[in-house]
């Protein structure tokens, strides 16, 4: 989304030629491969090793946590996950972060305020949606690691698991002239 926001703020006149159809199955195979790659690594990384017990605190199997159950302690396989994870985390991370850049330049460059207020009304709820994913997700993995799990762990895990997903259609539909007319009213009662 944030290379389909750069083509369309700095390159309006050739967005049509660099966003079409053949660029945009391309990009849609590549993030499938990907997730289907990194999903396999997990799984083949997750069966590798033997667990100790089976009972897992968080509501859903969570890397970190099924490495604690593991007897055999350190994984190389899962290592090697983790940081192939971490560097395609970093890269994403940084191609979003220079096509903001970009096109926040692109945006201060616009003259009248209406054009800049429109652009980033386009480009605030991905870059909104993207950074409560990334905070949210820091918290959780970030933070030092406990033998003894918590409620915080379970907190964090939720919040970063189910609250991008929760606000996604909500901070996209704020644009749409209906949905405001009603959180208007509402906000008045």
């Amino acid at each position: 989304m944030a290379y389909d926001r750069y083509v369309a703020i700095c390159n309006p006149l050739h967005y049509k030629m660099v966003m079409n159809w053949k660029a945009c199955t391309k990009i849609v195979i590549l993030v499938g491969v990907t997730g289907l790659l990194y999903g396999t690594l997990h799984t083949i990384g997750t069966f590798s090793i033997p667990f100790c017990s089976n009972v897992v605190n968080q509501f859903f199997c969570e890397i970190p946590q099924l490495l604690k159950l593991s007897c055999s302690g350190f994984n190389v396989v899962e290592v090697g996950v983790i940081v192939a994870s971490a560097i395609a985390a970093l890269c994403s991370f940084i191609l979003i972060l220079v096509s903001y850049a970009m096109i926040f330049k692109a945006v201060l460059k616009i003259p009248s305020v209406k054009g800049r207020q429109k652009t980033f009304s386009t480009c605030f709820p991905h870059f909104l949606v993207f950074s409560m994913f990334l905070v949210t997700s820091c918290l959780a993995y970030l933070r030092p690691p406990s033998n003894t799990p918590t409620y915080l762990d379970l907190a964090l895990t939720a919040l970063y698991s189910l609250f991008p997903p929760l606000f996604n259609p909500i901070i996209y539909s704020i644009r749409n002239k209906n949905i405001k007319s009603v959180l208007s009213k509402l906000w008045r009662f």
